[in-house]
């Protein structure tokens, strides 16, 4: 029987920049055969489906089996429903793969995914390497996830038992708190002050000896990555987690997706006003989705965080699939009839 398989977790919050981070991971492999499971928090598997557009596989069957995609929720909760027997297949395979890497969800704490490999089906045939947490600097920068620099400073001094009421802000702290390194995305987009200052404020979020890496567009050497031989399912206990102490985690029932599949093509613009609108009446986290553009042979990709949203152009169409706009959009009690009203709209 053959060394276990080394398994990198990638965390972090929604719009992070973890599937960006994957694709160069992919395409700058040197030479290491890796299989990747996804997880999609949404009915549409647009991440998994721009993993498989990296095209670093020449063989569309080698593609398709390295590439696990878990659609059913978040891989934190349907652990044993569906990672399991992913885990139990790829392991069947452990000869063919050097790492795994598991991409979660933005709305996963990562402790339950590696508490997994404690199970006697698993840890025999793999162990996790280490956790890497990608946090989007811009982001918290601008608020987004922890609020005014300054003014939260300001609490935490002034009372050290503060807690964190909402979901959102346990979790991008179990996040940091299970980290065996964390990288800064999208530090390019702010001056030199606020890049520092956001790093000096992650690293007194850390554990003592946990790096804070800015990466820009996930470029970053795969050897600061894999390696770490962290066995961290072994050491738990020096992970805290808001959660430690619950018999089962629950997200917040308000959190939902709607996935709007329409036949229509929109102009790049139309659609971008369409959805800062939606984003400044609905409470929407996360956007990402494939686009058809009127006498564009291309198909477009559009991903974005609260109102911040970008698009390029990833591929062109296949002759055998359907010009769709296919949206996943990610939020707080999300109306689906009006997101469809919004962007059917003339």
């Amino acid at each position: 029987m053959g060394a276990k398989i080394p398994v990198t977790v990638v965390t972090g919050f929604l719009g992070s920049g973890k599937t960006t981070l994957l694709r160069h991971l992919l395409q700058n492999n040197q030479g290491r055969r890796i299989a990747v499971v996804v997880n999609e928090f949404g009915e549409v598997g647009i991440d998994g489906e721009l993993l498989r557009s990296c095209q670093v596989c020449d063989d569309e069957e080698e593609t398709a089996s390295n590439i696990v995609e878990l659609t059913n929720g978040c891989l934190c909760c349907t652990v044993q429903e569906e990672f399991l027997p992913t885990m139990q297949e790829l392991l069947k395979r452990r000869e063919q793969i050097d790492c795994l890497l598991i991409e979660t969800s933005g709305l996963a704490l990562p402790k339950p995914l590696v508490q997994a490999f404690r199970w006697p089906e698993i840890r025999t045939g793999a162990t996790v390497d280490g956790v890497i947490t990608v946090v989007d600097c811009e982001a918290i920068a601008s608020g987004t996830l922890v609020g005014d620099f300054d003014a939260l400073q300001a609490q935490r001094e002034a009372d050290p038992n503060l807690e964190h009421e909402t979901p959102i802000e346990e979790l991008f702290e179990d996040q940091l708190a299970c980290a065996d390194l964390v990288l800064l995305t999208k530090s390019d987009r702010v001056d030199a002050e606020t890049q520092s200052k956001v790093q000096e404020w992650l690293r007194q979020q850390l554990p003592q000896g946990v790096k804070v890496v800015p990466c820009r567009n996930g470029e970053i050497n795969p050897d600061l990555l894999l390696g770490f031989n962290a066995a961290v399912e072994d050491n738990l206990d020096s992970r805290p987690s808001h959660h430690d102490t619950e018999e089962e985690h629950e997200h917040d029932d308000d959190i939902n997706s709607v996935h709007v599949i329409l036949d229509q093509s929109f102009e790049p613009n139309v659609l971008t006003a369409k959805l800062k609108q939606l984003v400044q009446e609905q409470e929407i986290y996360r956007i990402k989705g494939f686009v058809a553009v009127p006498n564009k042979p291309m198909r477009m990709v559009v991903q974005g965080v609260g109102d911040r949203l970008e698009h390029f152009f990833d591929r062109p169409w296949q002759v055998t699939e359907q010009r769709q706009t296919r949206l996943v959009l990610i939020g707080c009690a999300l109306d689906r009839a009006k997101i469809e009203e919004v962007l059917c709209a003339g």
